[in-house]
C-alpha cells in the first residue's frame, strides 16, 4: 500500500479531503493507496442522514463547527485536530473483503503499540472494548473507499454536544450518551500526536505516491464543488405524513418518510446510517412511489429488487416490516 501525498501543507476544509479520496479513485492502479488527515472542528453526516435529526445546528453554528455530508452512509461523526482522519481506497469491490484487509491491518499497528485493540461489528475498531475508529465504505467507479475516525484525542464536550443521535441508537447500543462508549488512543498510550501518525504510516505504507498541483486543481474545480452544493449538504427532506423508523440488526437505523395520496405513496425518502452500495434512489424509493402502503402492496412493488445490493445487509422481509409496523 502507498501513502498518498499533497504537494504541500495547507490547511483545507474537510470536503477537500472527501474530494481527494474521488480523486485517488480515479488515479489508482494495483496498488492500494492510504493517507491522514486533520480538520479544524467539523460534523460530517452519512450520505442517506437528515441533518436536523443528527446536527446540532445551533450549537455548531455557536462554537464555529462546519457542518458537511458525505457521499458514504454511516453515522455522524465528529472531527478536530486531535482526531485524525483515515483514508483508504482499493480496486476491490467486494465489502466484507475490503472492511477486513484494512480493520485488520489498522488492528495490527495499534497492537504493534501495545494497545488492545481488536475489530467490532460492522466497522468499528476497539481498544481495551471501547471505540476508538469508526469507518465508512462506499463504492466509486469499480472502486472501494474505506474511510473514518482515529481518535487519538478530541473535545469531549464538542463531540456530545454537536452530533445528537436518535434515542432509538442510542438504546440499541445500551448506551446513554456518545462519549460514554468511546474512547482515545491518549487514554492508552503516551506516544505523540506526531510519532502516532509516523507508526500508521510506517506500518500500513511501503512508499509514496505525491499529487501534483493539477491533481490538487482537479480536486478544487472539479470534484470539491459536488460537496458544497448546498442541495447536497442539506439533502432531500420531503413532507411527509407518515414516519416509520427502526433499526434493522445488521444494517443500522432506517427512517422512512412517506407522503401519502388517498393510501397511495406519492413522495418517500430513506434516511439512516446504514452502508448505501446501490442506487436508492432509482431503485429502491422510486419502486415505492404508487403503491399502497400494505405488506402484500410492497411485496410486489420490490418483489424483483435486491435489496442487499443497495443498502448493505437489507432483506426484504426486514423492510416491509419496518414499513407496515
Amino acid at each position: 500500500m502507498k501513502y498518498l501525498c499533497l504537494p504541500d501543507s495547507e490547511p483545507r476544509i474537510l470536503p477537500f479531503y472527501l474530494a481527494m479520496e474521488e480523486l485517488a479513485a480515479r488515479m489508482i492502479g494495483n496498488e492500494d493507496l492510504f493517507f491522514m488527515w486533520q480538520v479544524e472542528p467539523t460534523v460530517i453526516f452519512g450520505r442517506n442522514q437528515l441533518i436536523d435529526s443528527e446536527v446540532n445546528l445551533a450549537y455548531c453554528r455557536e462554537h464555529n463547527i462546519a457542518t458537511y455530508r458525505r457521499k458514504s452512509g454511516g453515522g455522524c461523526v465528529f472531527a478536530d485536530m486531535s482526531n485524525i482522519m483515515l483514508s483508504y481506497i482499493t480496486c476491490s469491490d467486494n465489502v466484507a473483503t475490503t472492511y477486513d484487509r484494512y480493520t485488520t491491518a489498522v488492528v495490527a499497528a495499534l497492537r504493534q503499540l501495545g494497545l488492545d485493540a481488536s475489530t467490532s461489528g460492522r466497522n468499528d475498531i476497539l481498544v481495551a472494548g471501547d471505540k476508538v475508529s469508526g469507518n465508512a465504505f462506499y463504492h466509486l467507479a469499480g472502486r472501494s473507499i474505506v474511510h473514518g475516525t482515529m481518535l487519538y484525542d478530541t473535545d469531549m464536550t464538542h463531540m456530545a454536544q454537536a452530533i445528537t443521535p436518535s434515542a432509538t441508537k442510542l438504546q440499541s447500543k445500551g448506551v446513554k450518551s456518545v462519549p460514554s462508549r468511546i474512547t482515545t488512543i491518549s487514554r492508552h498510550s503516551d506516544i505523540s500526536l506526531g510519532d502516532f501518525k509516523a507508526h500508521l504510516r510506517s506500518t500500513l505504507c511501503d512508499g509514496e505516491v505525491m499529487l501534483t498541483r493539477d491533481d490538487v486543481s482537479t480536486i478544487e474545480n472539479e470534484i470539491l464543488p459536488t460537496y458544497l452544493a448546498p442541495e447536497f449538504i442539506f439533502g432531500s427532506n420531503p413532507r411527509s405524513t407518515v414516519v416509520k423508523c427502526g433499526r434493522i440488526e445488521r444494517v443500522g437505523e432506517l427512517q422512512v418518510s412517506l407522503e401519502l395520496n388517498h393510501g397511495t405513496i406519492a413522495h418517500a425518502n430513506v434516511a439512516g446510517d446504514f452502508f448505501l452500495l446501490g442506487d436508492l434512489d432509482g431503485e429502491l424509493i422510486a419502486r415505492l412511489k404508487g403503491s399502497s402502503l400494505t405488506r402484500q402492496a410492497l411485496y410486489d412493488a420490490l418483489a424483483h429488487v435486491d435489496l442487499g445490493s443497495i443498502i448493505m445487509n437489507l432483506d426484504l422481509d426486514s423492510f416491509v416490516n419496518l414499513m407496515v409496523t
